[in-house]
């Protein structure tokens, strides 16, 4: 008999992965399958950064390191953030974790209590919902669209604010849209907090900040009127092409930190030590890797803008980072190919994955069901394939 707790029946699946399993599966039939639905780089660790955790392992790094990390690799993180983003953060407000969701589980966890409410500005990862409803906590989401560039403006935030608002989750560049903040933007919203009245924080989640298209990263961690109600989460995953080595970090006040440190050396203890030490590489040392990255996602977005441009149904815009489009679809809803009606964006997917064989994300996953998510993280042969497959698929809507 099963019988799970409440806790885990609460969850949903997370959709992106859902959706990759189902194109690997129709690809291990032999079906040509282009996966847009993934969202990490599709280039390969630098080698430097490869020699670094050969290295380490001949240096016996097979220990377990300290919960919140090797003090290599704190010192790095602080080095970085002072070095890139002018921010001051010692070595005990850095926690070391196992991704970015990670880092994010341990703070939501550490701060949000039964009944706390969390904004969350739609649309959103999809891992932000889930880790409020497993922390008891209340989501309040915020609508934006695309006309907006899908930001959130200081009077929606400030009507969204209750004496019960715990924590308000910032994600710039942004996971599903590309898009982000300005750094005006950033210290109106900023200001709504610090006068809100609330006892609130910001989880600023940084961890695309490398692949922006139009300038220096801002971070809303810059303000010191706000500085201590902010935590930051980064990682290496996206900058560094190194998703699978598993290494994301907090910067944030002291007790957050130990507080982080405290729950996670109870669920996992500190990250592989391997993927530590091929981490400092990535931070101390200087590479053309994520300008070679950041130069090639630019140009796939331009491509992928342009032929989506060309295809009736899809309403777009610009995204001025990450790897992501995110247009909307609505405009679909209610049509034929003489054999099945598409009402919603995920049968809309789902049309697309069996009758153009190209696999991509519904935007219910992400709090935005008119919408769906396209990764450019592909070659440019693949994506002007996929991009001429859909066409071809839609135009078969009548």
């Amino acid at each position: 008999m099963e019988n799970i707790s409440q806790r885990v029946a609460s969850l949903e699946n997370s959709q992106t992965l859902e959706m990759s399993q189902k194109s690997r599966d129709l690809q291990a039939q032999g079906i040509d399958v282009i996966n847009l639905s993934v969202g990490e780089p599709d280039f390969n660790t630098p080698d430097h950064i490869k020699e670094a955790a050969i290295q380490a392992i001949k240096d016996n790094y097979s220990h377990y390191s300290p919960v919140p990390g090797y003090p290599e690799l704190l010192k790095a993180i602080s080095g970085k953030l002072k070095r890139e983003n002018n921010l001051d953060y010692a070595t005990d407000q850095i926690v070391v974790s196992n991704g970015a969701k990670h880092s994010l589980a341990n703070v939501i966890l550490s701060l949000v209590n039964k009944d706390d409410e969390v904004i969350i500005p739609a649309p959103y990862w999809v891992s932000y919902a889930e880790l409020v409803k497993l922390a008891e906590g209340k989501n309040i989401i915020i609508q934006t669209s695309i006309e907006n560039d899908f930001k959130i403006t200081p009077d929606q935030l400030k009507q969204a604010i209750t004496p019960k608002t715990k924590a308000m989750f910032l994600c710039s560049p942004s996971n599903p849209t590309g898009s982000l903040y300005t750094k005006d933007e950033l210290k109106s919203i900023a200001e709504v907090v610090a006068n809100s009245g609330v006892d609130m924080y910001i989880l600023s989640d940084e961890i695309y900040e490398h692949i922006n298209f139009v300038g220096q990263h801002e971070s809303i961690a810059q303000f010191d009127f706000i500085r201590d109600r902010v935590i930051i989460i980064n990682g290496v995953s996206k900058g560094y092409a190194m998703t699978g080595w598993r290494i994301g970090y907090i910067a944030a006040p002291k007790w957050i930190a130990k507080a982080c440190n405290k729950i996670q050396g109870q669920l996992t203890s500190g990250p592989s030590s391997v993927s530590q030490m091929a981490s400092v590489a990535a931070l101390n040392t200087e590479s053309n890797c994520i300008k070679e990255m950041v130069d090639a996602f630019k140009r796939r977005r331009d491509l992928v803008v342009d032929l989506a441009k060309q295809i009736n149904g899809l309403k777009i815009n610009v995204p001025e980072g990450a790897f992501y489009l995110f247009p909307e679809v609505k405009s679909l809803f209610g049509k034929s190919d003489g054999t099945r009606t598409i009402n919603t964006a995920k049968e809309l997917c789902m049309y697309l994955l069996e009758k153009a064989h190209v696999a991509i994300v519904p935007g219910c996953a992400f709090g935005s069901p008119d919408y769906i998510r396209f990764s450019y993280a592909a070659s440019d042969e693949k994506l002007v394939e996929a991009m001429k497959r859909i066409k071809t698929a839609i135009e078969k809507l009548q």
